[in-house]
């Protein structure tokens, strides 16, 4: 829930700042419904029903850049998931710009720090409007 709501506050400031945002598809569902989030079964399984993963990825395709949200996660300053970094991958290979908002942990401490860094993102330290 609380990484639905930093991605929701995120956009928002990214529109006052002039940018047209999106959050990934099925976020603000999730957001609408607390029990939903807590029940792993049916996430799973309305995420398969809509076809979240294939969504997002059609939401990277058609936009111009990715802003990847890489708050501390489990411990780990600047972590990156698998679903962004699926994401990512998408933007890399269809030249979109990717923009990270806290720099990438060492490749000591994070499994795809490498792979990360070859995609050379923009890293803005999270400072918003150093996205141009």
């Amino acid at each position: 829930m609380k990484f639905a709501r930093e991605m929701t506050e995120t956009r928002d400031k990214l529109r006052v700042l002039g940018h047209d945002a999106v959050i990934p598809f099925g976020t603000e569902h999730h957001l609408k419904d607390a029990e939903f989030v807590d029940n792993l079964e049916d996430n799973m399984a309305w995420c398969i029903k809509h076809d979240v993963m294939r969504k997002c990825f059609e939401e990277v395709a058609g936009s111009d850049a990715i802003l990847v949200l890489n708050y501390k996660r489990r411990g780990i300053d600047g972590n990156i998931g698998i679903s962004a970094l699926m994401e990512m991958g998408i933007a890399h290979y269809l030249r979109k710009k990717i923009f990270l908002l806290f720099p990438i942990p060492h490749f000591r401490e994070h499994r795809w720090a490498h792979e990360v860094m070859i995609m050379q993102p923009v890293i803005l330290n999270g400072d918003l409007k150093k996205i141009k």
